[in-house]
């Protein structure tokens, strides 16, 4: 089964641009419907923030990160990455990258998530 290892979270000022990654391995991205999710606050839930299908199909979920957010991904570096410009405070979250197999609509795969706060 893939396993998922997010870097690139931090310390941002507001208005600043981070680029998350998501390093895939035991299987190939191309095999699987994956997502960035962030969570703002511990008992908060969860929310999608974009997907990126096995075709490359980017999906934008969450309206407060249109146009500012985007995702990408790297077949060769078996790699997805977020990136987030003029970013919030309200962006503050715990980022996660997610897998799942495309057949299926839950994400059950699941790295251990970044930290990306931002400073006002």
């Amino acid at each position: 089964q893939v396993q998922l290892v997010e870097s690139g979270g931090g310390s941002v000022p507001a208005g600043g641009s981070r680029r998350l990654s998501c390093l895939a391995s035991g299987g190939a991205i191309s095999n699987y419907c994956m997502a960035w999710f962030r969570q703002q606050a511990p008992e908060k839930e969860r929310e999608r923030v974009v997907s990126i299908d096995n075709d490359g199909s980017i999906f934008s979920v969450v309206d407060s990160v249109k146009g500012r957010f985007t995702a990408s991904r790297d077949l060769a570096k078996n790699t997805i990455y977020l990136q987030m410009n003029t970013l919030q405070p309200e962006d503050t979250a715990m980022y996660f990258c997610a897998a799942r197999s495309c057949f299926t609509s839950t994400y059950n795969i699941w790295g251990h998530g970044t930290q990306v706060t931002i400073s006002s």
